[in-house]
């Protein structure tokens, strides 16, 4: 259109895109029942700063291999089941990789089901925790939080990354009254010592904010992954920790106090 003899120029340029409203998807399970209270629509997110030693999903590490995806469709997949997920006592959990990976992205589709009335749980390592803004933490209902080992050069072994951040992440949740979740997976000869053990019991009770400890026995269903991406699996060979440990290691957290499953 014309204005005063002069042609106006129609902007073509893309819109910008806000930060967070597009992030990178790993995976979703519509059922899920070991990741919070009820059933659970668990996303999976890409990116990881920990390099696990028995993960079983190296392929969400690298952020730009998953799905670009905007909160939209997250959410779109998500809605149709929050009549469900509510009548179930369910909700939604974000897991990964690591989600805090990508703090934005994190942020806003936890604030979308909040919006929906949905109980929301994050699965994490903690190990990025500093940079959880506070609205996140507000807006999280439920903290898995994974502590793979007690001793720090074990820790390192395991995820090739430090274990302070963690602990870190742990007292500031502590500090905030966020209801957490340890998960602790048991790897014997590495993990296991008795002494360790209590030492993670002792720190875990002391929170004050830790409702159940869940003690998961190591397996190796991400082996046959890793040979797939052509990655040597350092663990090949290490069992299954016996019934025998898995009750000693229980027995030592429920000594501390702590409701155990």
């Amino acid at each position: 259109m014309a204005v005063g003899g002069e042609t106006a120029v129609t902007d073509t340029r893309p819109a910008q895109t806000a930060p967070g409203e597009v992030g990178f998807v790993h995976s979703y399970e519509t059922t899920g029942t070991v990741d919070g209270p009820g059933i659970r629509f668990v996303l999976f997110l890409m990116g990881c700063k920990l390099r696990c030693l028995y993960c079983h999903n190296p392929d969400s590490w690298d952020l730009s291999a998953g799905k670009k995806t905007s909160v939209d469709e997250v959410m779109a997949q998500i809605l149709p089941y929050s009549g469900f997920l509510l009548s179930c006592g369910g909700g939604v959990t974000i897991s990964g990789g690591e989600p805090m990976v990508q703090q934005q992205f994190l942020a806003r589709i936890l604030r979308r089901c909040k919006d929906a009335g949905l109980h929301t749980a994050v699965d994490t390592a903690g190990f990025l925790g500093a940079k959880m803004t506070d609205e996140a933490m507000q807006d999280t209902d439920l903290f898995l939080l994974d502590i793979k080992a007690w001793d720090p050069a074990v820790y390192k072994y395991l995820t090739g990354v430090e274990l302070q951040p963690t602990l870190d992440f742990a007292r500031r949740l502590a500090d905030d009254g966020s209801p957490v979740w340890i998960r602790f997976v048991l790897v014997p000869g590495i993990n296991d010592k008795p002494e360790d053990v209590d030492g993670l019991a002792e720190f875990v009770a002391g929170l004050g904010n830790v409702e159940r400890v869940d003690v998961l026995p190591y397996h190796t269903m991400g082996e046959a992954k890793w040979q797939a991406m052509g990655m040597e699996y350092k663990l090949h060979g290490t069992p299954a920790p016996s019934p025998q440990l898995i009750n000693r290691v229980q027995d030592q957290f429920r000594a501390h106090g702590l409701f155990v499953v």
